[in-house]
């Protein structure tokens, strides 16, 4: 979705673009980074809402009970006493919230002549896993530059996700080099589905998102991708391409144990 300057007009975007996919049959609606909030760090500070009374949450929880989906709400600058957060929550078919993500690598990056930012300015890093049981099975959260890390992608898998779910809003710089990369490689060397949502580019804003929204699957292959513009992917998936590309490619079972290990503190 096109992210502009206006709360209020963010939320009926997204409102009309989930009323689409219910009616296209989609069962797991997922929205992109700051879906609701310019990607800016000032605009993370005006729009910053707190969990308990949060007109986008509000909203986002209506829009799966009433449907009966569920939906990731991409992320959102949450506010708690004097911290703001990137993040996302996962609200089930009854419209209750059965995950939070707090963004756990800030964006704190300067390419030389092409792109400073510094999400640290202004917030805070979330120091927690997130899993979630749903009815397609275990998923794992993360949100844009996470998805850098191959540490965070195994620990998630390794406690039984199939899915990972990355809202991200990569930049004109980063993204056409390496958003599809990372995402097939999160993919390929995990042997699950990756998904990633963004905003779409506009031009008109200060940060310009490179969009291309993307599912990639067990094999390493992109499944569905959009481009810079505005769109809806409906793509179906099949969880059973798991167990037999990882019994075609043993990879989890042939790491050396003996020699090394990614442990969670």
């Amino acid at each position: 979705m096109n992210v502009i300057d206006d709360k209020e007009a963010n939320l009926k975007k997204a409102s009309l673009m989930i009323a689409d996919s219910v009616n296209n049959n989609a069962d797991f609606i997922v929205l992109p980074e700051m879906f609701n909030c310019p990607y800016s760090n000032d605009k993370f500070i005006e729009y910053a809402e707190e969990e308990h009374d949060s007109t986008t949450l509000n909203t986002i929880s209506k829009l799966a009970r009433n449907n009966n989906v569920y939906i990731l709400s991409g992320s959102i600058p949450e506010k708690e006493e004097d911290k703001i957060f990137n993040t996302s929550y996962l609200f089930d078919k009854e419209g209750q919230i059965i995950a939070k993500h707090r963004k756990i690598h800030l964006f704190d990056i300067d390419v030389k002549d092409k792109i400073t930012f510094k999400e640290s300015d202004v917030l805070t890093a979330g120091n927690e896993f997130t899993l979630a049981e749903t009815e397609f099975g275990r998923i794992g959260i993360g949100i844009c530059y996470d998805v850098r890390f191959v540490e965070l992608a195994r620990i998630m898998v390794e406690n039984g996700a199939s899915i990972l779910f990355y809202p991200g809003a990569f930049n004109m710089t980063t993204g056409p080099a390496h958003w599809e990369l990372l995402f097939r490689a999160r993919a390929l060397d995990n042997q699950v589905f990756c998904v990633g949502v963004a905003p779409a580019l506009n031009m008109d804003a200060s940060y310009h998102s490179y969009g291309h929204s993307i599912v990639t699957d067990p094999w390493g292959e992109v499944v569905a991708q959009a481009d810079e513009k505005e769109d809806l992917i409906i793509c179906e998936i099949d969880l059973s391409e798991i167990k037999k590309i990882r019994e075609e490619i043993p990879l989890l079972k042939n790491k050396r144990k003996d020699l090394y290990e990614v442990i969670q503190k």
